[in-house]
């Protein structure tokens, strides 16, 4: 299947998950986790590529209308690709590990 392809089959099962779901993911975890699985599931997707997606998709607000321009989002997402991009691998997406070291920026992102 070509790349196209995968991508559709990916967008595609993130809907369905999200329908049965019938609501939205609420854990900082949970959001990684998902995220984490279907970006690692297309062909040349290295676990920290999706890794970095990941974090950034999960740290920052999800609608632009709540959307502004945050230095506590900023410092958590280059302290979370610093420290916690690591901690994924494509058999284990290590998200209780990963939630707490990004926790662990975010207080320190607020003792700053």
């Amino acid at each position: 299947m070509e790349a196209g392809g995968v991508l559709r089959a990916v967008v595609m099962v993130f809907m369905v998950c999200g329908m049965v779901a019938g609501q939205p993911t609420t854990t900082f975890k949970e959001c990684y986790v998902g995220c984490f699985i279907l970006c690692i599931l297309v062909p040349g997707n290295s676990a920290f590529e999706c890794s970095i997606q990941c974090l950034k998709t999960c740290i920052f607000p999800k609608s632009p209308q709540t959307f502004h321009v945050d230095n506590q989002h900023f410092c958590q997402l280059g302290c979370a690709a610093s420290l916690c991009s690591n901690i994924s691998t494509k058999q284990n997406p290590g998200g209780e590990k990963v939630e707490s070291c990004v926790g662990s920026c975010s207080e320190e992102c607020t003792n700053n």
